[in-house]
């Protein structure tokens, strides 16, 4: 049977297992990480990262320009190659032209790795692992040669004059030599072109002057259609400005005249009309006058009859307006009271018929929820049944191993105590035989020596053993006695009644001390006698200490 004990024992041994395996799972966790992390290499927008050994299409490298990719130790490595540009300044000196005239071309190149990918990786395979400067000698050196070459291709009025076509030839010649080193050529900047034989002053010179008389023919050319062009301009202006004059002030004569006719007809239209005006105030004053007094009386008669009219009419039509209304309000009650029965009807009608609908849709829905219960707790139970199952055999071939282990463990850790108490024991019964005889054979050397000095008296022998002890039993005695705790002692001295000698105190002190063997007393019962110069008893002390002595063996 497993005791409790056994059962911590292995749940103790269980947990350091999974502790240990959680430990061990987090390291190798932490170091994968690590090492991807490693493995991981990020391009900067101003490199190329190049990727080389064991690459796809057995290819020599796989270049990356602007992104990340993960290396693969022990089979691939990389490098990085800056996109840094490169300023390089070409100081050409004595090219020859195809006019066969040497030039001096001074001229500096812009130039940088390319991020194309086919020039990414002539790059890679020329320029990995050099330094800038000596991929700016290399560079020097080709754009040097193609320099030279385009020189010769042209002339020096093509070189000196379209300087576009020859930065063209210059691009073409030598950007293609670069990229098969992996180098792009940005910019080409020519400083100046010069040479030797005056040639391009005296072209220079040529040119000025052909610009000079061109310029000189152009400004008469141009002062000749400028006079021409003012004296037209001068002659048209006066011809058009005497016209203007001559409208503006036929224009002025033509407006007065207009303005004193329009004046006159003004007046005279404004006093006709003034005079009518006044004629036709008077007569229309006095006709508003009478025809306010007779519209004042008849007003007032009017209204008299109006008043007497309106009052008849008011008592007439309040009682008919007082039945009418009777009337209407019983009829609208009674309207109003069908279309509300009506409409209670019609709501009555339309919530049973709603109830209905409701107490169906319930009904459906509440066995559709029970078929569905029904049919979620069979799953369940057939999931718990399986569930139950395979945790049952799960736990019972768990246990059983448990068990397996536990046993086994039980038996090997009785064995090994078993055998380390064994192996305990066996080794403290030799080393405790050994010390003892070790112990006894000093000893038995040390007794024998003793005895040889003595001259083979062992009677003498054993006194001085004895004599050799003395100290420690009287020190043992002493103890003894210093050791006994007494509180108060109580002596009732009665002054040496009773014919005794000395007082009671004296004699009850002499008899604790009495109490103590004496040294000649253990001595003898040790069958060892004491040399005469330690003292001897006397006899009749000793004659009565013997019966007392042979009472206490």
């Amino acid at each position: 049977m497993i005791s409790p004990m056994n059962i911590l024992a292995v749940t103790d041994n269980n947990f350091q297992i999974v502790a240990i395996s959680a430990v061990v799972l987090v390291f190798i966790i932490f170091f994968t990480i690590l090492l991807l992390a490693k493995m991981y290499k990020r391009c900067p927008s101003d490199r190329i990262l190049v990727i080389y050994g064991k690459v796809k299409g057995n290819r020599s490298a796989h270049c990356i320009h602007g992104g990340a990719a993960f290396i693969v130790p022990l089979i691939q490595d990389s490098a990085y190659l800056s996109l840094t540009p490169m300023t390089i300044g070409i100081p050409l000196q004595n090219a020859l032209s195809f006019q066969n005239i040497r030039i001096n071309v001074p001229s500096t190149f812009t130039v940088g790795i390319s991020t194309e990918p086919s020039i990414m990786v002539n790059a890679a395979e020329r320029l990995l692992g050099l330094r800038p400067n000596n991929i700016e000698d290399m560079a020097k050196e080709i754009i040097t040669g193609q320099l030279r070459l385009t020189v010769a291709s042209l002339t020096i009025e093509q070189i000196n004059q379209d300087r576009e076509s020859f930065l063209v030839e210059i691009r073409k010649n030598v950007e293609l030599e670069l990229n098969k080193i992996g180098l792009n050529l940005i910019n080409v900047n020519i400083i100046d072109i010069t040479d030797e034989s005056n040639y391009i002053n005296s072209i220079g010179k040529k040119a000025a002057a052909e610009a000079i008389n061109k310029a000189k023919v152009d400004v008469a050319l141009q002062t000749k259609v400028g006079a021409i062009g003012e004296s037209e301009n001068t002659r048209e202006m006066t011809i058009r400005v005497a016209g203007n004059v001559a409208e503006a002030e036929k224009g002025k004569k033509q407006a007065e005249a207009n303005q004193r006719v329009y004046v006159a007809e003004q007046e005279t239209a404004a006093m006709v009309g003034e005079a009518e005006a006044k004629k036709l105030r008077e007569i229309r004053i006095m006709q508003n006058l009478a025809e306010a007094e007779k519209g004042k009386m008849q007003a007032v008669a009017d209204q008299r009859v109006f008043v007497a009219g309106q009052e008849r009419d008011a008592i007439n039509g309040e009682k008919k307006a007082a039945a009418e209304q009777r009337v209407f309000v019983a009829d609208q009650e009674s309207t109003a009271v069908e279309g509300e029965n009506k409409a209670k009807a019609q709501i009555a009608d339309s919530n049973a018929r709603l109830a209905v609908r409701a107490a169906e849709a319930q009904r459906i829905a509440e066995v559709a929820k029970r078929e569905a219960e029904v049919a979620i707790q069979k799953a369940q139970y057939k999931a718990e049944v399986e569930r139950l199952n395979a945790a049952e055999i799960a736990q019972r071939e768990i246990d059983r191993q448990k068990v397996i282990i536990a046993a086994e463990a039980e038996a090997e850790k009785i064995r090994r105590i078993a055998k380390g108490e064994a192996d305990g024991v066996l080794l403290k019964y030799q080393a405790e035989a050994q010390g003892l005889q070790t112990l006894l054979e000093g000893k038995a050397q040390g007794y024998q020596k003793l005895v040889t000095s003595t001259g083979g008296d062992t009677k003498a022998a054993a006194t001085m053993l004895m004599i050799e002890k003395l100290e420690e039993i009287v020190a043992r005695q002493t103890e003894a006695i210093r050791n006994i705790k007494i509180d108060r002692i109580t002596v009732w001295d009665g002054g040496g009644a009773g014919g005794e000698k000395g007082s009671s105190t004296a004699n009850f002190i002499s008899s604790l001390m009495k109490a103590l063997p004496p040294m000649q007393d253990v001595a003898a019962m040790a069958g060892v006698e004491l040399p005469s110069y330690l003292g001897k008893i006397k006899a009749e002390e000793a004659s009565s200490q013997k019966p007392e002595a042979g009472s206490q063996k």
